[in-house]
């Protein structure tokens, strides 16, 4: 699987809530599209903790310290 972006992932779940809300969605489909959606929250949440780590914050005097 290639990298995925963050705003892929998010353009997925979203796909993934559009089917959920449709009409014609059996049981077994909704649990299939429901942990597709785990799995992909779990991606979002693994990039952004790793975003976390790199942002840095510049002080007044110009240092760098991290978040």
């Amino acid at each position: 699987m290639t990298e995925q972006t963050l705003e892929t992932v998010f353009e997925q779940l979203d796909e993934i809530v559009e089917k959920l809300e449709g009409e014609n969605v059996s049981l077994e489909e909704s649990f299939q599209l429901y942990h597709k959606g785990v799995d992909l929250l779990k991606v979002c949440n693994e990039k952004i903790n790793t975003i976390e780590k790199k942002m840095l914050i510049l002080d007044e005097n110009g240092e760098q310290h991290e978040f």
